[in-house]
């Protein structure tokens, strides 16, 4: 098998691996996980809202997981670890599946938009918008856009700032297609900085008010010597 090959089957099974993981520990607030290959196995960090759901009562959550990644999807001795994530309200992949459960649930979908960009406004983004697509009030497809805050769409400052993610919802009336880009001040990069300048003293303010006294005496006097 060529290198061109290993590199595609590898992508998809981390493509399958990561969409299983957002459906297995979906309760436990899945944003998105990381694998690295290492000589000794493989490392997985998953990046949960609720840590004690993914490990289970006495780690028993944690073994099964590590069973089934090893056997189904082929991960040499996986080493799996547990990241909470302490602003989940600034995560795109968290807000994404929280929005899918209402709208499963029933919840009309622009009530459901609405309620997810204020949570993540009050949150601290800078930005934020929603794109949801697909068959929402009739047989025809549609898709709606709602934006608040400031939200770069092009440059360097998207790529740095921006985060995405997508997530699809299953309904009655047909698939429905989530993406939420929220804009984070914690990675804006300043292009100016300001610099206060420090307030004279009061000494030094005088010695100059004494210095200007003295030279305009000087040239007065110097003018009436002419004069004279």
């Amino acid at each position: 098998m060529s290198a061109v090959k290993n590199v595609m089957k590898d992508n998809y099974n981390m493509m399958l691996l990561k969409d299983y993981l957002r459906e297995a520990i979906k309760d436990a607030g899945f944003s998105h996980a990381e694998i690295s290959k290492t000589p000794t196995g493989t490392r997985v960090a998953l990046h949960v809202t609720r840590p004690g759901i993914v490990i289970g009562r006495k780690g028993t959550g944690i073994r099964a997981l590590t069973e089934k990644l090893e056997t189904d999807f082929g991960l040499k001795s996986p080493q799996i670890s547990v990241v909470e994530i302490e602003k989940p309200e600034l995560v795109p992949g968290v807000m994404c599946n929280r929005m899918a459960s209402h709208i499963e649930r029933g919840t009309a979908f622009r009530r459901a938009t609405m309620w997810t960009l204020k949570q993540i406004m009050e949150g601290g983004a800078m930005g934020v918008q929603i794109t949801i697509s697909g068959k929402l009030r009739g047989d025809r497809s549609a898709f709606e856009k709602h934006t608040a805050g400031i939200l770069p769409r092009a440059g360097h400052h998207a790529e740095v700032i921006v985060d995405q993610d997508i997530a699809h919802v299953k309904t009655a009336m047909g698939l429905i297609g989530i993406r939420i880009r929220i804009a984070r001040k914690e990675k804006l990069i300043p292009e100016f900085e300001m610099i206060d300048k420090k307030p004279k003293k009061v000494k030094q303010v005088q010695e100059e008010k004494t210095e200007k006294v003295s030279d305009e005496k000087e040239k007065v006097s110097d003018e009436k010597e002419k004069v004279s």
